[in-house]
């Protein structure tokens, strides 16, 4: 475990330097401190570097720049992401370097879509470790393989076990580029220091059939634990962490169905903790809506809302809704009434009885859908919901192509003059509907936002933008302005706040094309803004401690990590 410490060099001036207890190629070989050609003459003595790097000393500006001319080389969006990774496992300062400098090209690079291939590919394209593998067979040594994490210090652990990576279903042990990646966006978007940061996959097995078979699979070849069993795993894993890096933020991801709202609510109060699929992707949809409702002269409570995919997206939406829906002066009655919900078996009403709690909120009353269609087998399907409900608003979080049919989009459009269509499956392959097809199937008066990136599509002269709900637009400040504020816990009052900050970040609603979302270039600044609303939230939940807004700025300030190389001194020189 390496312990890197920075301290004041400089009294008068403030300069810091790091006091590096690594030497020679072990520097070298350390992604996090390693400066490649940029290390200084100085340094170069004082660490046992000369001869080991060729004469000339870099600059930062001319690594990024002699990279960048490396990476337009690639042809393909995996040898693209595999470049990106071996230079992060390389030099951490310039990896990030390049990614502040490229944002918007490089984002689908390093998460999604193209981290659903590396997923699926992951036993196949491995070449270095990144993260803590906590595999069930290796319960006993919790302790052993937390002590074995490679830096002391940690702010933020985003923990998966694989099995709903994306719109993919169960990766195993692969979905450990889940965290991975969600770990660089906290540090290029946000801010957060990377060798604070740690990645972790729990591995209990695997129901893949195609992981299984695989002779190359790298993880735990294994069905699923489940149940008992599985419960106290990752307790045990929980208790690991509150033993080994007490306070520090957790982020559940991508897990199944029948855990992710369960450990999300089972851990909340216990941890400083949120699940970004529930919370995150409810407040990346919310901002949207507000935005699109400025668009369209209609506020949210007016707005009639369709979900399709009741899972743990669906009703994180749900609940985010209702939350500013009550804020607005509505009754919770009155908010959930405005939403409605179809699963699998269509519309969720009174009338079904195996549905999960976070479902059950949202059922409609059976008697306010006397005389609706029903289906072969008794459903209320999409396409009625459409027809009786008129929907100003309709989101999908299904992970199945092609569920906005254009009959039921065409129907929509007949009832609505500007919808707000919102098909949030990811990756690309999995998108409800393509936004040319929503586009042309309203005749141009859509506003439209998706899950993955897509381009403006050309229509009839005009270029209409396609904002990317990502939730990268809001964990990233959120965890900042939880880190730095020294927050307890995590609020849906934080994200509701993060939510309104990133709608009121959007271009100005004066053109009939203006994007619901502002551009991913612009997201290190917006996180800044989201982090200082998070921590004051946080201040009047009184759960993080008081200051004036001035010292919560500078305090922010001074915890916002920036790629450039930082002076470094020996903490100690080996003997002779």
């Amino acid at each position: 475990m390496i312990d890197v410490t920075e301290v004041v060099d400089d009294r008068r001036t403030g300069e810091t330097v790091l006091e590096v207890p690594l030497w020679g190629r072990l520097l070298l070989d350390c992604s996090l401190l390693n400066k490649g050609s940029a290390f200084s003459e100085q340094e170069r003595r004082d660490f046992g570097l000369v001869g080991l790097l060729p004469s000339r000393v870099s600059t930062l500006e001319e690594q990024a720049t002699r990279r960048y001319e490396e990476y337009l080389k690639k042809t393909t969006a995996l040898e693209h992401f595999l470049f990106l990774r071996a230079l992060q496992d390389r030099n951490e300062t310039l990896f990030y370097r390049l990614l502040q400098d490229h944002l918007t090209e490089m984002l689908p690079m390093i998460y999604t879509p193209e981290v659903g291939e590396v997923c699926q590919r992951y036993s196949h394209i491995y070449h270095r470790s990144r993260g803590l593998f906590i595999s069930y067979p290796q319960r006993q040594e919790m302790d052993t393989i937390l002590e074995n994490r490679p830096y002391r210090q940690v702010d933020v652990i985003v923990v998966t076990d694989g099995e709903r990576i994306l719109g993919l279903g169960d990766q195993g042990v692969g979905g450990i580029g889940i965290p991975v990646g969600k770990l660089a966006l906290y540090t290029v978007c946000g801010g957060v220091d990377p060798g604070r940061t740690l990645p972790v996959v729990l591995d209990v097995g695997t129901n893949n059939p195609e992981r299984l078979a695989d002779p190359d699979y790298l993880g735990w070849r294994h069905e699923r634990v489940r149940g008992p069993d599985y419960d106290a795993f990752v307790d045990e894993f929980v208790q690991a962490v509150e033993r080994h890096l007490p306070g520090v933020l957790l982020q559940w991801e991508d897990f199944g169905k029948d855990h992710a709202r369960t450990l999300r609510d089972r851990y909340r109060d216990r941890l400083c903790s949120f699940n970004d699929d529930i919370q995150g992707t409810a407040a990346v949809t919310l901002a949207a809506l507000l935005a699109g409702g400025r668009a369209t002269g209609r506020p949210l409570g007016s707005q009639r809302v369709v979900i399709l995919g009741p899972g743990s997206a669906g009703t994180g939406i749900s609940d985010l809704l209702v939350a500013a829906l009550v804020h607005e002066g509505l009754s919770e009655d009155e908010a959930r009434s405005r939403l409605w919900l179809v699963g699998r078996h269509g519309l969720l009403h009174t009338g079904m009885c195996d549905l999960r709690p976070a479902q059950q909120r949202y059922r409609q009353p059976l008697e306010r859908l006397a005389g609706w269609e029903r289906g072969p087998a008794g459903e209320i399907p999409l396409a009625e919901v459409v027809r009786r409900v008129r929907p100003t608003v309709l989101i999908g979080v299904t992970g199945q192509p092609g569920l906005f049919t254009e009959d039921v989009i065409r129907t929509l459009a007949r009832q609505v003059e500007r919808p707000i269509l919102l098909p949030l499956s990811n990756p690309t392959a999995q998108c409800e509907a393509l936004p040319a097809d929503l586009v042309a199937w309203t005749e141009g008066r859509a506003l439209v936002a998706t899950g993955s990136p897509f381009p403006g599509v050309a229509y009839q002269g005009r270029t209409i933008p396609i904002s990317q709900c990502n939730n990268a637009y809001v964990f990233p400040g959120l965890g900042l302005g939880v880190i730095a504020s020294g927050a307890r816990r995590v609020t849906d009052e934080m994200f509701l706040a993060a939510a309104r900050v990133l709608s009121d970040s959007a271009p100005p609603q004066t053109g009939f094309d203006a994007p619901l979302l502002p551009p991913l270039a612009e997201i290190r600044a917006l996180s800044r803004r989201i982090a200082l609303v998070v921590g004051l939230e946080a201040q009047r939940q009184e759960l993080a401690p008081r200051t004036s807004l001035q010292e919560w700025e500078q305090l922010l300030d001074t915890r916002q990590w920036e790629p450039r190389y930082r002076p470094m001194r020996p903490q100690r020189r080996p003997a002779d």
